[in-house]
């Protein structure tokens, strides 16, 4: 187990985090940056070997629906390598993601979508939650409003405790499953902990870019 490795220069720890206190369920803004970093790392280096091999990126060669899966993954891989052990990682497909290991932590599942879609499951469970949303933009970081590229770039982080009737359940006939997917009520409930302005997935709309920039600022510490 590696531990306060920055692994990517993609990120640095203090970078587009919000003011929010974690301490109730034992993560932290080191953690949740080597979350993300050890998440751009893996990223890299298995595009790096399928470009050296003459195949497509990642991102190119899996459903997006399945990439999300694999972001989620390794982000709780991340947040518990760099937790120095108040987290463990749980085994695939079981809940909650991260499991605590120490007294007054919390278990932690974690959800992810592109863009600004909402983060879904297969049933709504209450707990604590991380949802991460993230872009698909170019290698060097530029990221154009409804153009995909092809490397993850991750713009949105929130935390918070979800009840069940925060998500939207559906079981439709011919649907491909059982869903729950986080509604309007339920992301109002998350907190804002990370956001990256230069890669939001919507425009402000007639709305002055100063109100995401209140809402979402990238400069402030975390912990003040």
């Amino acid at each position: 187990m590696i531990n306060n490795f920055n692994y990517s220069p993609r990120i640095s720890v203090g970078e587009y985090f919000e003011r929010y206190t974690l301490f109730d369920v034992g993560l932290t803004v080191e953690m949740i940056s080597q979350g993300i970093a050890y998440t751009y790392h893996i990223l890299d280096l298995i595009d790096k070997t399928l470009i050296e091999r003459g195949a497509f990126r990642l991102s190119q060669m899996m459903e997006l629906a399945n990439l999300s899966t694999f972001v989620g993954n390794l982000l709780a891989t991340g947040i518990a390598n760099a937790s120095h052990g108040v987290f463990c990682k749980n085994g695939p497909h079981k809940y909650p993601d991260l499991l605590a290991q120490v007294s007054g932590a919390k278990n932690v599942e974690i959800k992810v979508a592109l863009e600004d879609n909402k983060p879904k499951g297969h049933l709504a469970k209450p707990g604590y939650y991380v949802t991460c949303r993230y872009v698909l933009g170019m290698e060097n970081g530029d990221f154009t409003l409804a153009q995909r590229g092809d490397v993850v770039w991750i713009w949105e982080l929130r935390c918070g405790q979800l009840d069940e009737t925060d998500f939207n359940s559906s079981n439709t006939p011919g649907d491909s499953g059982k869903t729950a997917v986080v509604n309007k009520n339920g992301m109002r409930k998350l907190e804002v902990v990370y956001c990256d302005l230069d890669r939001l997935p919507f425009s402000p709309r007639g709305r002055l870019i100063r109100d995401y920039r209140n809402q979402y600022s990238t400069r402030s510490n975390l912990f003040e």
